[in-house]
């Protein structure tokens, strides 16, 4: 009887071993000429698919990017433009408040000047004056 086990074991086991190997022969064996040229063309179109997919992708979203990117950059110029403006009005005011600084010292220092020049001529009259009239005595 275990003579007979093992033959039967061993039976089965050649059967199933031999479909195992059958099966993965027929699985790895070489492909003919044609059906490797058959799997090759569908390689390269499915390649061709998978790359006007990325293209597709990379166009979409080049678009997304340079709409962001215009939209940043007219931001950044409308900000730029409003500094400007603001540092413009800045600088005119500062420069009006200057000259009309240099103008009011400019107008005190004349009123100044002219008050001088008054005491000057009034003390030359005195003078003068004051010469005649020892001149006269």
């Amino acid at each position: 009887m275990g003579d007979n086990i093992n033959s039967k074991d061993f039976l089965i086991g050649t059967l199933i071993g031999g479909a195992v190997g059958a099966s993965l022969a027929l699985l790895f064996a070489p492909k003919s000429g044609k059906e490797l040229r058959g799997d090759i063309n569908q390689g390269a179109i499915n390649a061709r698919h998978r790359a006007d997919e990325w293209r597709d992708n990379v166009q979409v979203k080049g678009s997304e990017w340079k709409d962001k990117a215009y939209v940043k950059g007219s931001e950044w110029k409308q900000k730029a433009m409003d500094s400007s403006s603001q540092l413009s009005k800045v600088v005119s005011e500062k420069t009006q408040d200057f000259t009309k600084n240099v103008q009011g010292k400019l107008q005190e220092n004349k009123s100044k000047e002219d008050e001088a020049l008054d005491a000057v001529n009034e003390v030359s009259e005195a003078i003068d004056d004051a010469t005649e009239k020892l001149n006269k005595q």
